[in-house]
């Protein structure tokens, strides 16, 4: 299939696919016309480098998922660099959630003492008296 086509099936742009093929991650083979031509292989490799972008990898951290299904692999994290990949990205979500989750609870005790300090003061009303 021709650049066109694979960027269609991929759900992305031809800039794209020749971007990927600059940072070598994608192999394009020339036809005698000088297009370049793809197959479901390489479709393949795009799909999981897509999905792995909108899990929030970067495109370099693709390269170990991308490798191991070039060496033949039915999965791109069947190989130990890319389980090693995930082992970073989450350990680098587990930072950014504690961080987040302290911030939470900054921005939490602020919002009460800012709340307790708005709160109207108590006040003390006279009973009216008998017979008034």
């Amino acid at each position: 299939m021709r650049i066109g086509e694979l960027a269609e099936r991929a759900g992305t742009s031809t800039r794209t696919l020749r971007y990927y093929e600059s940072r070598g991650l994608l192999d394009a083979r020339r036809a005698v016309n000088g297009y370049r031509e793809y197959d479901e292989d390489d479709l393949r490799l795009v799909r999981e480098i897509r999905s792995l972008l909108d899990f929030g990898f970067g495109l370099e951290e693709t390269r170990p998922f991308v490798e191991c299904l070039r060496a033949g692999h039915d999965a791109g994290d069947a190989c130990p660099a890319s389980l090693e990949v995930y082992r970073r990205k989450l350990a680098e979500l587990d930072g950014c959630i504690a961080r987040l989750q302290g911030v939470r609870d900054q921005l939490r005790d602020q919002l009460a003492r800012a709340d307790a300090a708005a709160a109207p003061e108590p006040r003390c009303e006279l009973a009216p008296h008998p017979g008034s």
